[in-house]
C-alpha cells in the first residue's frame, strides 16, 4: 500500500467527523408522529406555507412548529406529498426531477411514505443509497468521473458505482444493479460485494435543498484483467489510482461529496489493517 502522510490521513478522518453539519437555524421542521423527519431551507419554506395556507392538501399541515404531516396509511400520505412535490416543481424548485421514487422509513424500519427522489432533498427527508469502493488485488482503486451532463456534481470523480435506492429495492439489488449500469461489472462479479459499513450524510446543498442521505458502503475486489466499461451515459469513464493519489484528489475536491466521504473511510480502513 502507498504511504499516506500523517497530516493527509489526519484531514481524512476530520472530514468522516464532519460529514453532517449544522443546518441554518431559519430551516422549518417537516413533524411525523412528534418527530421531525426532514427540513425546509429557508429559499422553499415560504412557498410551501403559502401555497398549503391558499390551497390546502389533505393530511399536511402548518402549525407554529413547522409542516405537519398526519400519521396516515402510507399510501394516501404518499399522494398528499406528491402533490406538494409538483407544486414545488412548477415553481422551479425542484429542478432534478427524476421520475423515480425514495421510500422514507421510521426508526422503526417501517416504511411512512414515498415520493419523487428529487423531493427527497427538497424536503430534506434522509434517503439511502449503495456506494461500491472498487479495487484490484494490488490495492488500486477504480474511480468514476461522471458524466458532464449530470445535473449534480457533473465532472466529478466518484466511486466505482454509486446510486439511491428506489423504493421497492433491497440495498444488494441496487449494488448490483449499479454495478451493471454504472462501470459493466457482471452479476457473477458483483455479487462478491462486502458490507463495509455506513456512513451519515446531513448538510445544505444549494439550490437543491438538503442532502441527507445514508450512505451504505460495500467493497468489491476487481480482477487485475477487468476495465470498468459504463452502459447508461452518467460516466464519462474509468481512472485507476493508488490510495496516496486518491487522498490527494479527495482533498483537492476532485470527488463527489459522498465518493469522497466513501473513498476516505476505505483507505482509512485499509490503512488501519495493513
Amino acid at each position: 500500500m502507498s504511504m499516506i502522510p500523517v497530516n493527509v490521513l489526519a484531514a481524512l478522518e476530520e472530514m468522516l467527523h464532519n460529514a453532517s453539519t449544522h443546518l441554518p437555524h431559519a430551516c422549518l421542521p417537516i413533524l411525523l408522529n412528534g418527530r421531525t423527519v426532514g427540513h425546509l431551507v429557508p429559499d422553499f419554506a415560504p412557498f410551501v406555507i403559502d401555497s398549503l395556507q391558499r390551497n390546502p392538501i389533505k393530511h399536511i399541515t402548518v402549525n407554529p412548529r413547522g409542516i405537519q404531516l398526519d400519521p396516515v396509511a402510507p399510501a394516501l400520505l404518499s399522494n398528499n406529498l406528491r402533490e406538494l412535490a409538483e407544486r414545488m416543481r412548477d415553481a422551479g424548485l425542484i429542478p432534478a426531477w427524476r421520475n423515480e421514487e425514495f421510500a422514507y422509513y421510521g426508526p422503526d424500519g417501517h416504511e411512512y411514505f414515498r415520493v419523487e427522489r428529487g423531493a427527497f432533498r427538497a424536503f430534506g427527508i434522509q434517503s439511502q443509497a449503495a456506494h461500491i469502493n472498487g479495487f484490484t488485488e494490488k490495492g488500486l482503486l477504480w474511480v468514476g468521473r461522471r458524466s458532464e451532463s449530470k445535473q449534480i456534481d457533473p465532472g466529478k470523480l466518484d466511486n466505482l458505482s454509486a446510486g439511491g435506492i428506489h423504493a421497492d429495492e433491497t440495498v444488494v439489488a441496487c449494488a448490483i444493479r449499479e454495478l451493471w449500469e454504472e462501470a459493466g461489472i457482471p452479476s457473477t462479479i458483483a455479487q462478491n460485494i462486502c458490507p463495509a459499513g455506513k456512513l451519515l450524510i446531513e448538510r445544505p446543498h444549494p439550490p437543491h435543498g438538503i442532502h441527507h442521505e445514508n450512505l451504505l458502503i460495500f467493497d468489491l475486489e476487481l480482477p487485475n484483467h477487468l476495465v470498468p466499461v459504463n452502459h447508461d451515459g452518467e460516466v464519462s469513464g474509468f481512472i485507476q489510482m493508488d490510495v496516496a493519489e486518491a487522498a490527494a484528489r479527495i482533498l483537492a475536491d476532485e470527488f463527489t461529496t459522498d465518493a469522497a466521504l466513501v473513498t476516505a473511510d476505505f483507505i482509512l480502513r485499509r490503512n488501519r489493517s495493513s
